[in-house]
């Protein structure tokens, strides 16, 4: 929920959300609820989010597992705000920074971005509400307002 005045009372609004899951494997579940199988060890752009927000750009690395036959997400990039955070799955708590390792938590572009580490898994927020939940056993989690429902591209598209 978030709370704002409408008419000059305080009023609580719920806010939804709707969900990618990249399980790690070639299977990609989009935001529509489609399921995409891809094998390659690619980068692959997973969403790219519309103005008025900021431009933002969520890509994975997918590489081949040792003694297994698919491939497995590597790291995955977030370009947003002029900021790119890379998360490698082999460096547990500490994420790329424009190519700097930083250790969380971090705050970036003037808190507009928070990454920080939540258990096992590293999370990234915006202040446009994006979530990004990275578990370094290679499966990412999307959260992105349901007003942004139909509006994005990439893989998790609609």
């Amino acid at each position: 929920e978030r709370c704002e005045v409408v008419d000059r009372q305080p009023e609580c609004i719920e806010e939804t959300f709707f969900t990618c899951w990249l399980p790690g494997r070639p299977h990609y579940p989009s935001f529509g609820g489609k399921t995409f199988d891809f094998m390659g060890t690619c980068a692959y752009t997973l969403t790219t989010i519309p103005l008025p927000f900021p431009p933002s750009l969520l890509k994975s690395k997918k590489e081949e597992k040792e003694n297994s036959k698919v491939s497995s997400i590597g790291s995955i990039t977030n370009h947003i705000d002029n900021v790119t955070v890379t998360t490698v799955l082999s460096e547990n708590g500490i994420v790329r920074v424009s190519n700097h390792h930083s250790h969380l938590p971090i705050s970036l572009s003037h808190g507009k971005i928070c990454v920080y580490q939540k258990s096992e898994s590293l999370l990234m927020q915006s202040n446009f509400k994006m979530k990004v939940l990275f578990n370094w056993d290679d499966h990412v989690v999307i959260k992105l307002l349901a007003t942004l429902s139909g509006k994005v591209c990439g893989m998790c598209r609609n």
